[in-house]
């Protein structure tokens, strides 16, 4: 039986592979040197994975229940940091949405990024799909870029970065960003770290690049 960790794991795969535009996917296998590459590749440890997962299925469930179909809301978490985008009908609901998600269980942050307005319909909510998807398979194909080390989420044209990258990570993320079609303004919900930080977290096989990227 598989355990949390590798469930999680699963579901990254398959996600990362989806498109073939994102990057050069190989096969999916998902077996425990997949799973290790992947886990060592996230700057987050596999713990604070299974944490940012079930404030995004648990924030979101509460929010369904409380609103229903009267708001269109995205919870996203990323080192336990959770970012709210969507729609919702008034101010109160706003700031009642934001309420429920803090009181979740390991979250530590909230950026509450939600419009008071109509919910969007189905051709925007389709666009901004595609609109993410193009900005990840951009972020492949920057020099020195660890595209893994972002999550991404687009809202009506804006598209939200988070992630635990160096200034130099976050500037040509954010350029790669707003050159993309359809992007029309780019928030960046990051956490900066050192390029000293960052060896301490890529793998050791990524680490010449790193080195290579911070004499630029």
């Amino acid at each position: 039986m598989k355990t949390a960790t590798q469930r999680l794991v699963t579901q990254l795969v398959l996600a990362s592979c989806l498109g073939a535009t994102l990057s050069a996917c190989a096969p999916i296998v998902v077996g425990s040197a997949v799973m290790g590459s992947l886990v060592a590749t996230d700057r987050r440890t596999s713990g604070t994975q299974l944490d940012d997962e079930t404030i995004e299925l648990r924030g979101a469930s509460q929010v369904r229940e409380a609103l229903g179909d009267r708001a269109h809301v995205n919870v996203t978490s990323y080192n336990r940091q959770v970012l709210l985008t969507g729609e919702v009908p008034t101010a109160q609901d706003k700031q009642r949405v934001e309420q429920m998600v803090s009181k979740l269980e390991n979250v530590r942050l909230i950026v509450n990024e939600l419009a008071v307005m109509g919910n969007t319909n189905l051709g925007q909510r389709t666009n901004d799909t595609v609109t993410t998807g193009k900005v990840k398979a951009g972020m492949v194909d920057v020099k020195d870029l660890f595209s893994n080390a972002f999550k991404v989420t687009t809202e009506r044209g804006t598209v939200y970065l988070m992630g635990r990258v160096t200034q130099r990570e976050a500037n040509r993320a954010t350029d790669s960003a707003r050159g993309i079609s359809g992007v029309q303004k780019v928030v960046r919900v990051l956490e900066i770290i050192t390029e000293e930080e960052l060896q301490g977290l890529v793998p050791k096989a990524a680490a010449p690049a790193a080195s290579a990227a911070k004499k630029l």
